[in-house]
């Protein structure tokens, strides 16, 4: 199992907009991603309300895992997409 870590960039944190964004690219992984924040259990990242539920913060870190072939490589595209402003004009 590949786990990366991101600090969430986006001003609102990962809410509305940006959440939306986030989700949209999890869903055009080839591998089902999770994420969670702190010590919480794991979270279907493709999922709305698992997102809304996680309550991520900016400036907070959460951690993103994924198994199988192409996990390395959704695990990078998704971090680098939570470390930028996604509400930036």
């Amino acid at each position: 199992m590949s786990e990366r870590t991101a600090v969430i960039a986006s001003r609102v944190g990962l809410h509305a907009r940006p959440a939306s964004l986030f989700i949209d690219a999890v869903k055009r992984q080839p591998v089902k991603v999770t994420i969670a924040k702190g010590d919480s259990g794991a979270l279907n990242a493709a999922s709305i309300l698992s997102i809304m539920s996680l309550g991520a913060a900016n400036g907070e870190t959460v951690t993103l895992a994924a198994e199988g072939d192409g996990a390395d490589a959704a695990l990078t595209e998704l971090v680098a997409l939570l470390e930028t402003d996604l509400d930036a004009d």
